[in-house]
């Protein structure tokens, strides 16, 4: 079986607008999540978010470009930018002719569809802005970073909820081990930061509303005090490349992508299935596609979303699959800092995993003051500080919406 790895990293997220900045701030435990700026939050109930901060479109495109595109697309843009000039491919065409584009995005642009939907009513339904539709459908993302670098292979956009990035990354390493690629740029980018969403999830009573006064604490998986998770936004890319195609260019190689398991429920459109057996599935298929034992796995980075029900489903999840590996096992949600970036969640955790590997180093949960044992989170979630130690296979996972589970791999290259 061909073998993938990972040559090229870009990420714009809550915590930082680089992947250096990125990694920074999660090693230092530090929150991206403060009080709503990207709308006026006065009517809603939620006051606070983990937006992208101080980000210039104007660095990875031009300005009639950017005003064509929603924030995800402009955010997916820029992820893969920073992921090719990374991987040295930004002015290799002939690599670029034949590479492909696989980008996981839950909704699309979801803060065009609240103004466009505004202009029609608002007009008595005779207005509506003329780039609303190519800017709200979920494919114009990953069609964005073919047209903007040139990339004529396959562009694929996968939407399974908060399992999206996940899903992409996945899809994308089958692609290449089939030889169907050689290069594939793979992730996630949302956008879901507007009054019409925050209403949409509040009315699901999905989300973390009482730490107005407080909001860098108000994400807190595993806690006891948890009550809903924050909604992020941002965009993750990595450069896929098959191991082979990458030695023979002199690529850097940041981790090989070793497994991918993907399970779905079956159970329910928003709660994860509270018996944990199928997403449980999903890691042992992972592993199993990696050739590794629960045993081998030293970290783990939780989707972690700071819900009741997907903390401590996901731990029981973790007790089938690992067994009495699981007591052993380094586990944190970064999400803690970033919040919960939906389409992009499963590619910036996938990236943090990787830079994990390479630097040897467990990110902390941080807010996780009092775990909810008795609540079914009775695991060692890395509380507030990471730790450095040696991890050579890590893994990563993510659950959305409708029953999606999505697991991944990561081996270090030594």
């Amino acid at each position: 079986m061909r073998r993938v790895v990972v040559t090229g990293l870009g990420c714009v997220s809550p915590v930082g607008n680089t992947v250096e900045e990125t990694w920074a701030s999660i090693k230092a435990g530090k929150s991206g999540i403060a009080t709503i700026t990207h709308y006026d939050p006065a009517p809603f109930k939620v006051k606070y978010d983990a937006e992208v901060k101080n980000f210039d479109a104007s660095l990875y495109m031009d300005t009639k470009t950017a005003r064509k595109m929603a924030r995800f697309s402009k955010y997916a843009v820029a992820a893969a930018k920073m992921a090719l000039e990374d991987a040295d491919l930004l002015d290799k065409k002939d690599v670029l002719d034949t590479a492909g584009v696989f980008l996981g995005v839950g909704i699309g642009g979801f803060e065009t569809t609240e103004s466009s939907m505004t202009s029609y009513v608002t007009s008595n339904m005779t207005r509506i802005p003329p780039m609303t539709v190519p800017m709200l459908i979920p494919n114009e993302g990953a069609a964005n970073i073919s047209m903007a670098f040139g990339i004529h292979g396959a562009s694929h956009t996968i939407a399974t909820a908060c399992a999206s990035g996940t899903d992409a990354i996945g899809d994308a390493i089958d692609n290449i081990r089939l030889g169907r690629s050689d290069v594939i740029l793979a992730g996630g980018a949302e956008s879901t930061e507007n009054g019409f969403a925050n209403l949409g999830f509040e009315v699901l009573h999905a989300l973390s509303s009482k730490w107005t006064d407080a909001p860098e604490k108000s994400s807190r998986p595993f806690d006891k005090q948890r009550d809903g998770f924050v909604m992020g936004e941002g965009g993750t890319i990595l450069v896929l490349e098959e191991y082979e195609h990458a030695i023979a260019r002199g690529a850097k190689i940041y981790a090989e992508v070793a497994g991918y398991g993907a399970t779905s429920d079956a159970y329910h459109l928003t709660a994860p299935d509270p018996a944990g057996i199928i997403g449980a599935r999903a890691m042992t298929l992972a592993m199993k596609d990696a050739g590794v034992t629960p045993e081998q796995v030293q970290y783990y980075n939780a989707h972690g979303t700071s819900t009741h029900l997907n903390d401590a489903g996901e731990t029981k999840m973790l007790h089938i699959a690992f067994g009495e590996a699981a007591k052993k096992l380094h586990i944190s949600s970064t999400k803690s800092m970033t919040g919960h970036c939906l389409g992009d969640a499963g590619a910036l955790e996938a990236m943090i995993t990787i830079k994990a590997i390479q630097e040897n180093f467990v990110p902390p949960t941080i807010n996780l003051d009092e775990p909810d044992v008795e609540g079914g989170c009775d695991l060692d979630y890395t509380p507030n500080k990471g730790i450095e130690t040696t991890i050579d296979v890590a893994m990563s996972g993510n659950f959305g919406f409708g029953g999606h589970n999505g697991i991944l791999v990561f081996k270090k290259v030594k």
